[in-house]
């Protein structure tokens, strides 16, 4: 696929700066912007360039797989590290800086490993974009002072999409993939055990075809079913629909919706009034 002479422009740039820090680490969870950070990396610096993976109960099972089947393909050093954010209250919490406590966890580790492996600058991929939306995680970054060049370089979601099917990278066309715990409505307590009932919600439906999707965990154990509308009339269909009620039951589930609005990223933020957001981005 041909690059427009913009994108082009801004892959130039991105790689200039990327060898202008000599050395550094990814934080690398397998998604688009980090893969194709990781990448970008990779042919900038080479082996002084590393991919970096935290590891807990947030991470949907196969996704750590993924993680390494993708770096393996670009050639980078990959790196797997245990974070601690369910160790910590301010994150089990679930209030809307959730995500600010676990980035700030995920960047102490990666800095930690950076200083093992002797690398400079940590990296994380947040593009322009991200800029607009309610990112509390973007301020822990800054915080750590992790660098973010694909927004630096001013990389729109669409280019980066772009840029990595023109470089034939498998996440290319892959869905966005938040973290488990972005699943539960905040205010209700993040265990370990309501991240695996999700979790195994999730793979029960993207195996029946389902995607994208998300299935949101709400007070009293009770799962909001995500999907597109195209799709909401199978889930009424017999026998599927007792198949799915039983099932999500099995898993610990007490009550199971769906929404009618079908499926839509970040709606859990719907529940947040706007000082809140404010707040959490500060």
């Amino acid at each position: 696929m041909p690059l427009s002479a913009e994108i082009s422009g801004k892959r130039d740039r991105l790689l200039e700066l990327l060898r202008g820090y000599g050395s550094c680490a990814v934080a690398f969870s397998g998604g688009l912007d980090s893969t194709l950070l990781a990448k970008a990396a990779r042919l900038a610096l080479g082996e002084k360039a590393v991919a970096v993976t935290g590891v807990s109960a947030s991470l949907a099972v196969g996704e750590l797989e993924e993680c390494k089947q993708i770096a393996r393909r670009i050639g980078i050093r990959h790196e797997v590290i245990p974070t601690g954010e369910l160790d910590l209250p301010e994150y089990r919490a679930n209030r809307p800086d959730r995500c600010y406590h676990c980035k700030n966890e995920l960047f102490a580790e990666v800095e930690k490993a950076a200083a093992r492996l002797g690398v400079a600058v940590l990296l994380d991929g947040s593009n322009r974009d991200d800029r607009g939306e309610h990112r509390p995680g973007m301020a822990a970054a800054r915080d750590r002072r992790v660098k973010s060049p694909l927004a630096d370089c001013g990389f729109s979601k669409a280019e980066i999409r772009e840029l990595a099917a023109h470089w034939e990278l498998p996440a290319w066309n892959k869905p966005a993939a938040p973290c488990l715990s972005s699943r539960i409505a905040y205010g209700e307590e993040v265990t370990p055990e309501r991240l695996a009932m999700i979790d195994a919600a999730e793979r029960f439906l993207r195996e029946r075809g389902f995607q994208p999707l998300r299935v949101r965990y709400h007070r009293g154990d009770a799962a909001r079913i995500e999907a597109p509308t195209t799709e909401l009339a199978r889930f009424v269909e017999e026998p599927f629909r007792g198949e799915l009620a039983a099932h999500f039951k099995s898993l610990g589930f007490k009550f199971v919706s769906l929404d009618l609005e079908g499926f839509r990223s970040g709606s859990l933020n719907a529940l947040l009034p706007v000082e809140s957001l404010q707040i959490a981005e500060k």
